[in-house]
This record gives structure tokens, C-alpha cells and sequence, in this order.
């Protein structure tokens, strides 16, 4: 342990600092921070004998990981995570829900099965979505929707539902919206037009569609606010974004939903139109 590095005395502490730090990280202790920054419940409940297994590397690593941030060893970061998991009164961490729901599926489902296994996998992403998304953080992406007079907004590939959505809505509650579909390979080229001080609205899911960065990388280059929707705080599409919401869609027999995600779609763009409202502005249109 560095003598200089004084470890955090909060879960958010550490974790700003894990986002302060990532780049700076070997790409071993990148997969380390990613996991503690994604399953911080785990990191709490698991052995590290399990932690290290999840994250892909031996134990020892994850022990040099913790004191290079001023822990002691690993023992003293699973504290930390133990007593904030102990503030909130919170049960099970969501991806250990979601891995013994798996486990739990078996065999060839009838189609009332299948519905049914669907509904309840889609219900743990929706409940986990109030712990991974605050309120203060709806609040900063409808104010800086609010604020911009023109809106890009972006996603491909999984994404491009969610980014479908949000340009239809928004443009219905009559902001200036573009829609960067990249068709006819011209995603590069459909970003060229954002300036400073307008917004991009990229959504993205690992492995993170390389148009959805490229072009979160020209905004950020051009000077764009850019709210990022991800599934990691640490994505490609996240590290530069004014604002990161932080959505995990559930995943049942391999095939992935958009249940969560289009749910904190809408979250933002009725948060904005009653925002609008209450400002004076234009009234939600009954189309959207």
C-alpha cells in the first residue's frame, strides 16, 4: 500500500475516484474497477475467491487493486461496500438475482413458461433501475434537455429502439431534434453539424456499437453536453458525458430485453414535458 494513498471513507467516494483513476488503470485492474463499479453488492457479499473469478483475474490481483487505493488489502474495500450495502437495508446485489434466476431456468419452456420467464426477468432489471438511476439524476438529463436548443440524438445496433424513441418524443414536445441513424454508412458525417453547447443523447450497450462512440467522441471533441444511457459507468460512451444514466436490461436464455431501458426513456422524456409545462412551455403533444 502506497503510505500516501489515503483510502476512501465512502462507497461514493471510491467510486468517484475509480472514475477519476480508470484510465489510468492496466487493463487487468480496468476489469477489476468495472466490476466493483457495476456489482458493488457483490463486491460486498462474494469471497474474493469468487469476486476474482467474475472478474477474470487471480485473487492477488484484486488485492494489489485495493491497495493501490489506499486499502489495506482486499478485505478493508469489501468493508466499505458491506457497511453502505448495511446503510440501505438492501438485500441480494441485482447480477447475483439475476444469476440464480438463470440457474433456475430449465429445459425447453412451454409458451406460457417462456412468457412468464420473460416477465419476471424483465421485472428484476425494472426494480433493479431504482438503484442504479436517482432522481437527481432524471432531474440533471431533463435540465439539460431543457436547456439545449438542439438535440442529437443517437444509437444503434440493441440501442436504436431506445434512440428511436427518444427522437420521436422529444421532437413531439417541440424540441429541435436530429436523429443520427447513420444510414448509408454516414454516421461520421451526420455528426460533423453538432456545436458547442448543444446536446447529444447517445445510447450504447456493451460491446458498444462503434458508431454510437465514434460519434459521442466528435461531440465531446466539438464541445457537446452529451447525457450518455449505458450499462456501465465506465463505458466508451460514458467517460466524457455531463450526465450517465445507468441502465441494465435483463437477460433471459441469452437473448437480451429493452423493458428497462425504454422505461427510463420514458421516465426522461415525461420528467421533460412536465417540466416544460410547468415552466410555461408547450404541452405534451397527445401523439407522444
Amino acid at each position: 500500500m502506497d503510505s500516501e494513498t489515503v483510502a476512501p471513507t465512502s462507497v461514493e467516494a471510491f467510486r468517484t475516484l475509480l472514475l477519476e483513476r480508470y484510465d489510468e488503470l492496466s487493463k487487468r485492474l480496468q476489469q477489476i474497477a468495472r466490476y466493483v463499479l457495476d456489482e458493488p453488492n457483490e463486491v460486498a457479499l462474494e469471497t474474493l475467491a469468487v469476486i476474482a473469478q467474475r472478474c477474470g483475474v487471480q485473487p492477488s490481483a484484486i488485492v494489489r487493486f485495493a491497495q493501490s487505493f489506499g486499502f489495506s488489502g482486499a478485505t478493508q474495500m469489501q468493508r466499505l461496500f458491506r457497511d453502505g450495502l448495511l446503510s440501505q437495508d438492501a438485500g441480494l446485489g441485482y447480477g447475483e438475482r439475476v444469476r440464480r434466476f438463470n440457474e433456475a431456468l430449465t429445459g425447453s419452456p412451454d409458451g406460457d413458461g417462456l412468457l412468464s420467464e420473460f416477465v419476471d426477468g424483465n421485472v428484476l432489471a425494472l426494480n433493479n433501475l431504482r438503484q442504479t438511476v436517482t432522481e437527481d439524476e432524471i432531474r440533471a438529463a431533463v435540465d439539460l434537455i431543457d436547456k439545449a436548443d438542439t438535440i442529437y440524438v443517437t444509437g444503434f445496433r440493441r440501442a436504436f429502439p431506445v434512440s428511436s424513441y427518444l427522437a420521436y418524443s422529444l421532437q413531439q414536445l417541440g424540441k429541435r431534434v436530429m436523429f443520427l441513424d447513420g444510414v448509408a454508412g454516414l454516421a461520421k458525417s451526420q455528426a460533423t453539424t453538432i456545436r458547442a453547447g448543444e446536446l447529444l443523447i447517445a445510447a450504447s450497450y456493451h460491446p458498444y456499437a462503434p458508431e454510437a462512440v465514434d460519434i459521442v467522441g466528435i461531440a465531446s471533441a466539438r464541445g457537446a453536453r452529451i447525457l450518455s444511457i449505458s450499462d456501465s459507468h465506465v463505458s466508451p460512451i460514458a467517460k466524457t458525458a455531463d450526465v450517465v444514466l445507468q441502465v441494465r436490461d435483463s437477460e433471459t436464455r441469452g437473448f437480451r430485453s429493452l423493458a428497462a431501458s425504454m422505461c427510463l426513456a420514458q421516465a426522461i422524456v415525461i420528467g421533460f414535458a412536465f417540466n416544460a409545462d410547468r415552466m410555461g412551455k408547450k404541452r405534451p403533444s397527445k401523439s407522444s
